[in-house]
């Protein structure tokens, strides 16, 4: 589905340069689910969010799906992105002046849809991840769990093939982020690839393999272990 070859990420100003990615090189198959691992400020977000093309690389080349986009401008990612990619946060980014069932279908207005397939797509997937039942509540009326699974079904509902996960249960105690878990390992089963970012060995387990960063760089999971102790 994508590769990053020799990627690098630098933020300049005038006095210093910060390297937050440093030369990575990485392959994601269709149908692979990934988690990135790493310690705070180890370049994790910062990589996700050059695959879900929200940021752009400083140098090096990202192909996806055969196209290399390094050097695409930032509507031509936007279309690319819209089409196939899905994110889910931590914190949910819900609106909260919406209804779950219009939070979902606002994911749908840049699609060249007629309403009524827009609200069909959207009570199909609301019922799939079993938040049908509060479609007329607003998220500040829902639970951390329920609000992510309208996350999940905000992301999903455009058909898209990708879905980026940075801390998705992050703000879940164990339980709902169980279900939370449950539902990706669903959604890969059904043929989503799926890319996570998250602090948790034992949600990282349930991901089918690991890419461990540290200081920017991809490494070996002993070789973050040595560094922190571990």
């Amino acid at each position: 589905m994508l590769s990053l070859k020799d990627l690098s990420k630098f933020y300049r100003t005038e006095d210093i340069e910060t390297v937050a990615l440093d030369n990575i090189n990485v392959e994601i198959a269709d149908g692979e689910f990934v988690a990135i691992m790493g310690p705070s400020g180890c370049g994790k977000s910062t990589l996700l969010n050059i695959i879900g093309m929200l940021d752009s690389p400083s140098q090096g080349q990202y192909i996806f799906k055969g196209q290399d986009i390094s050097g695409e401008s930032e509507s031509s990612l936007a279309q690319i992105r819209k089409t196939n990619i899905g994110f889910i946060f931590q914190s949910f980014n819900l609106i909260d002046e919406l209804t779950v069932e219009e939070n979902v279908e606002l994911a749908l207005l840049y699609h060249d849809l007629p309403s009524s397939e827009r609200r069909e797509k959207t009570a199909w997937i609301m019922d799939k991840v079993g938040i049908s039942h509060r479609a007329k509540h607003r998220p500040s009326q829902l639970s951390g769990g329920q609000q992510q699974r309208v996350a999940v079904a905000r992301a999903i509902v455009g058909g898209q093939s990708l879905i980026l996960a940075d801390e998705p249960t992050g703000n879940l105690d164990s339980q709902h982020g169980q279900e939370v878990m449950d539902m990706l390992v669903s959604l890969n089963e059904e043929g989503s690839t799926i890319i996570m970012v998250t602090h948790s060995p034992v949600h990282a387990q349930i991901a089918k393999r690991s890419i461990n960063l540290f200081d920017g760089q991809v490494v070996e999971g002993d070789q973050v272990n040595a560094v922190l102790g571990g």
